[in-house]
């Protein structure tokens, strides 16, 4: 019987044992803008985290990688990097926005699964973020408040991409984007802030 699970953890914290196993792997990329906002809201809510101050600090300790899980630029380059030599499909947040049949095509095909319409359209309308952020099995909203305190943000705030434009200053996506190039130079691997 598959196994699956997920994990946010950066590719190099996976135990070598992991890599041995030729598991197929499906590592899902969103853009660092919308993350950062995302993680904001995100670090205010689930209280597993300190409070991540203002946005200006939070979004100074995001880029320098000082929050959970470390830099966002390394763990998406490193997952980048590993799908050359591991069975990893990487997917793009804003591809599925865009088209998430094509998507969902895609993960089909790739765990060698025939691309039934009925299948697709059936994973289309159970995966819909206004779906899923109705389903408790998704939305952690079952959790105590200690934990996750949904009357600060949900879990599931938005779904949507470019969402970064009404947090971002036009100096913060100034710095950010001189931040993004510097850090992204030298790899093929290139995100669309909006679609």
């Amino acid at each position: 019987m598959p196994l699956a699970f997920l994990t946010h953890l950066p590719v190099q914290l996976l135990p070598d044992s992991f890599w041995e196993q030729d598991c197929k792997m499906i590592y899902v990329a969103r853009n660092p803008k919308d993350v950062a906002v995302s993680y904001y809201y995100f670090y205010q809510m689930a209280k597993v985290h300190p409070d991540p101050g203002s946005w200006d600090h939070f979004l100074a300790d995001f880029m320098a990688g000082e929050v959970s899980f470390g830099s966002w630029y390394q763990h998406v380059r490193g997952w980048w990097e590993k799908r050359r030599e591991q069975r990893l499909l990487y997917l793009f947040y804003e591809d599925m926005k865009e088209d998430p049949r094509r998507e969902i095509r895609k993960v089909l095909e790739f765990l060698g699964c025939p691309p039934a319409e009925g299948l697709v359209e059936a994973i289309a309308r159970h995966t819909a973020f206004a779906q899923m952020k109705q389903n408790f099995m998704a939305n952690y909203k079952t959790l105590p408040t200690s934990v996750m305190d949904h009357s600060i943000s949900p879990f599931m705030r938005k779904g949507v991409t470019g969402d970064w434009k009404n947090q971002f200053t036009v100096a913060q996506n100034e710095r950010f984007d001189a931040d993004y190039e510097r850090q992204m130079e030298g790899t093929d691997l290139s995100f669309r802030m909006e679609i």
